[in-house]
C-alpha cells in the first residue's frame, strides 16, 4: 500500500504539472486510461487468462464508480494547491471503513480506529492554521466538491474491489477501470482535445504508468487485507505530496504541515504493529 500511496502521489504531481500545459482533465483521464489499458491487456494475455471476468455486473460497476472518482479526483488536483487536493481526496479511508463495515460486515480492528484518528488529526493539524472563514471562501466551492465526490466515489470503488477480490484476478478487475473510462472520458472531452506537446506527451504517459503501479499495488493490498485497514495506510500519500509539491512547485510545507505529517505516519506505524499483532494472536488461536 505504501508504494500505491506513492506512486499516486507522482501520479497527482505530473497531473498538476500537465495541466500547465492546458491539457483539459477529460483529456488526462483518457491519456491515462489508454496507458493503463493496453498495459492491464498485456497483463492478462500474459496470465491467459478470460479479460471479461465472472462478475461483469460488479466489474462494470467497480470501473463507473472508480472512473467518476478519477475525474472528480483529477479536476480537483488541477484547480487546487496539491496539498489541499490531496487533504480533501484522502478522506476517503473513513468513507471505506464506514462502507466497508455496512456492506462487507468487516470488523474494524482497534489499530485501523487509532490509525484513523491519528492521520484525521494529522490532517487537521495541517490545514487549521488557515481555516479562517476568509480563506475557506477563497477556495473554489466548484474543486471542494469534486474532491469530496472523488474520495467517496474511491471508497466506493475500494469496497466494490474488496469483494470482486474473491472471485477476481486482480488483471481483470484493473483491466475494467480504463475499460470504462476511456469511453466515458471521451464522451466528456467532446471537441475539447488540446493536441499535447513532447513534454506533456511525456507527463500524460508518466501519468498513466504511475497510476497503473498505484492500482497494481492498490488491488493487491485489497486482496490481502481488510478493506478499512489497507486503504488507511494511503494516508500516508498527503506526506509524500508534500514532499513532491516543495520539490516541484516549490510548496514550502510549515510547522503545522510537518507536524500533522509526523502524526500521519506514527497512525501508520501503529497500523502496522497492530496488523502484525493481530495476525499473530489469530496464528496462536488456531494452533
Amino acid at each position: 500500500m505504501l508504494m500505491s500511496a506513492f506512486a499516486f502521489a507522482l501520479m497527482s504531481s505530473c497531473v498538476k504539472l500537465v495541466s500547465t500545459y492546458g491539457i483539459p482533465v477529460f483529456e488526462i483521464v483518457a491519456a491515462r486510461a489508454v496507458v493503463s489499458l493496453i498495459i492491464s491487456y498485456a497483463d492478462i494475455k500474459r496470465k491467459r487468462i478470460s479479460v471479461w471476468g465472472n462478475n461483469k455486473k460488479l466489474l462494470i460497476a467497480r470501473g463507473v464508480a472508480g472512473s467518476l472518482a478519477l475525474i472528480c479526483v483529477y479536476f480537483a488536483v488541477a484547480t487546487l494547491p496539491l496539498a489541499e487536493a490531496t487533504i480533501l481526496q484522502y478522506l476517503h479511508p473513513v468513507f471505506t471503513a464506514l462502507l466497508a463495515l455496512v456492506f462487507l460486515r468487516e470488523r474494524i480492528q482497534l489499530s485501523t480506529i487509532i490509525c484513523i484518528v491519528f492521520c484525521i488529526v494529522g490532517l487537521l493539524v495541517m490545514v487549521s492554521p488557515g481555516l479562517t472563514f476568509d480563506s475557506t471562501a477563497a477556495l473554489p466551492w466548484l474543486s471542494v466538491t469534486a474532491a469530496l465526490l472523488g474520495a467517496l466515489g474511491s471508497a466506493i470503488a475500494y469496497v466494490i474491489v474488496k469483494r470482486l477480490s474473491s472471485s477476481e484476478d486482480s488483471s481483470v478487475i484493473i483491466f475494467y477501470f480504463p475499460l470504462i473510462a476511456l469511453p466515458l472520458s471521451v464522451l466528456f472531452l467532446g471537441n475539447d482535445f488540446v493536441m499535447p506537446d513532447t513534454e506533456a506527451l511525456l507527463l500524460l504517459l508518466f501519468v498513466g504508468i504511475s497510476t497503473q503501479v498505484g492500482q497494481i499495488g492498490l488491488t493487491k493490498a485489497m486482496q490481502t487485507e481488510v478493506a478499512s485497514k489497507a486503504t488507511a495506510y494511503s494516508y500516508v500519500q498527503v506526506v509524500f505530496s508534500i514532499i513532491l509539491g516543495w520539490l516541484f512547485f516549490s510548496e514550502l510545507p510549515s510547522i503545522w504541515t510537518w507536524a500533522g505529517g509526523t502524526l500521519i505516519i506514527i497512525g501508520a506505524f501503529i497500523n502496522v504493529f497492530g496488523s502484525l499483532k493481530f495476525k499473530k494472536l489469530k496464528t496462536s488461536q488456531a494452533s
